[in-house]
């Protein structure tokens, strides 16, 4: 019997839906799968917001990534006459030799994107609302912003729908297995069968794939905290105040957005321990949680030690031990595409990661040469 579907996606987060779409778009039979009905707050795609920068720290060979996911989120942006992109700039906070600031350097050397360098002082005057230490500089990459992840998620899932794909929420993946020429898929509701699947369930990946291998991904908790500015607000909106990320001589290493309808949003990056299993994160914010963010934020702009917080959240972080991503076919099932686990930084990058999904499952030639992004480079540790 042949399969029913040419692909099954489990996991309609960021990653998902986008793969489930540009799949439809291009002609392909698709069914998408997810546990909850997305955009919803159970995984790493909520929040309200979620940073996107051209001039990249963590390693140059995502600027041309980057640059084909701004394009695609204009795309989406048209197809579905909703804002998803809002424009800001963004700085790079640290000390000179740091790896935010050394990593942002080489990005913009290698590919001409232009860095404007700030030392604390002039930073001062041109955005004081920092108040860093007078021997940190930022460099400003001029195309960063941010991305609404809600909407995101739910526009792709309608350019799914609309080309076609089928779209199960509420539904959850118990198993897959080699069955005959295809996977089948059996979940609470029933079995499917497809030709080949993608696996992008965030921090359920490994346990989808623990009956294979074992892959060496852990789960992060993550808190976002939105600070009520109070009579200052207006100085954070996206107008006159960007998107920012620094990095302490500490090791730790902090982000925030303009304000937002929630408040003033900002966390503590890769601070917030460990995930056992994703069933059973505490999801409610804890005193602890709070003091972590406030403390490290406080660093920055001292009014946040005493500001009032409007919300916090818990979401979840899915890394690789080297924080890159992982995009790739399971060795002993090439049937079997997984991907994602992007680390903390992956969201930005979800149409253009969309796209190389498609391409892969469809043998097209890829648009980036995934090679960076296989199980390979984790040796036996994958095995």
């Amino acid at each position: 019997m042949s399969p029913a579907f040419d692909v099954i996606v489990i996991g309609l987060g960021a990653i998902g839906s986008a793969a489930a779409r540009e799949l439809a778009r291009r002609g392909a039979r698709v069914l998408g799968i997810d546990r909850w009905a997305p955009p919803h707050a159970m995984g790493s795609t909520h929040g309200e917001t979620r940073i996107i920068r051209e001039i990249y720290f963590e390693d140059p060979l995502y600027v041309p990534l980057l640059q084909r996911a701004y394009t695609l989120w204009e795309t989406l942006e048209a197809e579905c006459g909703e804002r998803l992109f809002t424009p800001c700039g963004g700085l790079m906070i640290g000390a000179p030799e740091s790896a935010l600031i050394r990593g942002t350097r080489e990005s913009a050397a290698r590919y001409g994107l232009p860095a404007q360098e700030f030392d604390a002082r002039t930073l001062a005057s041109r955005f004081p609302q920092f108040e860093l230490p007078a021997h940190f500089v930022a460099l400003l990459d001029p195309r960063a912003g941010y991305l609404d992840p809600e909407r995101a998620v739910a526009a792709q899932l309608a350019g799914a729908r609309a080309a076609g794909a089928a779209i199960h929420t509420d539904e959850r993946v118990l198993s897959w297995a080699r069955d005959g020429d295809g996977i089948r898929v059996t979940t609470e509701r029933g079995r499917y069968h497809a030709a080949q699947v993608i696996i992008a369930a965030g921090a359920w990946t490994r346990a989808l794939i623990a009956p294979t291998r074992a892959l060496p991904l852990t789960g992060e908790r993550q808190t976002l905290v939105w600070f009520d500015a109070g009579a200052a607000r207006d100085r954070f909106a996206a107008d006159r105040f960007p998107i920012w990320i620094c990095e302490f001589e500490d090791g730790q290493a902090i982000y925030g957005f303009p304000d937002q309808p929630r408040g003033w949003k900002a966390a503590v990056h890769h601070a917030g321990g460990p995930i056992d299993d994703p069933d059973t994160i505490e999801r409610a914010v804890t005193a602890a949680d709070l003091a972590r963010v406030r403390g490290g934020v406080a660093r920055l702009f001292s009014w946040v030690a005493h500001a009032p917080v409007n919300e916090a959240a818990i979401c979840s972080y899915t890394d690789t031990p080297d924080l890159h991503f992982l995009i790739d076919r399971l060795p002993e099932e090439p049937r079997v595409l997984v991907t994602s686990a992007c680390s903390g930084h992956g969201f930005k990058f979800a149409g253009a990661i969309g796209e190389l999904q498609a391409q892969l499952i469809l043998g097209e030639t890829p648009t980036f040469d995934p090679a960076p992004f296989r199980l390979a480079r984790f040796g036996a540790s994958a095995r």
